[in-house]
């Protein structure tokens, strides 16, 4: 097949498109729940992440949330003056900042156990279906990072 700009240039032909506005729907999801605790999506994700493995430093955090540091760090320091969270130096490394969770934090989990369950219910995926396109999805950050750290070899060179 014969590659035609103005078909390829159709919105309907754009894989980013559908991811994005997707995203949006699927977070937008979340706000009901969030809206009550005070959080936004990206608040509640930290979280997650947290409640899964607390004191890390905000590189690993920025990694596991694919987010930058200059998009994560204002973040963190709000939820620290919430009282949600230290940052403090690491001890082995002070350029290092680990993030723990407070008492407070740790607690607002308890208040969000349940949200998980609310937005499944809102999405209205069967569930092989909703393995498969999460298999596809994290098939393609893969992708992403490996092409990332070829690119990173490449430009060191």
């Amino acid at each position: 097949m014969e590659y035609d700009p103005r078909e390829a240039m159709k919105l309907n032909n754009q894989l980013c498109f559908p991811l994005y506005a997707a995203a949006r729907h699927v977070t937008g999801l979340y706000t009901p729940y969030l809206k009550p605790l005070g959080l936004t999506y990206t608040q509640y994700i930290v979280f997650l992440s947290l409640w899964e493995k607390d004191g890390v430093s905000v590189g690993e955090l920025c990694e596991t949330l694919m987010l930058d540091n200059g998009t994560l760090s204002p973040l963190l320091k709000k939820m620290q003056q919430a009282g949600y969270l230290d940052r403090t130096r690491s001890k082995a490394d002070d350029r290092v900042v680990v993030i723990t969770l407070t008492e407070a934090g740790r607690a607002l989990q308890e208040k969000a156990k349940d949200i998980p369950l609310k937005v499944a219910g809102c999405v209205k995926l069967a569930p092989e279906k909703a393995q498969a396109l999460y298999s596809l999805l994290y098939e393609l950050f893969e992708n992403q990072k490996h092409n990332r750290k070829e690119q990173a070899n490449e430009d060191s060179l």
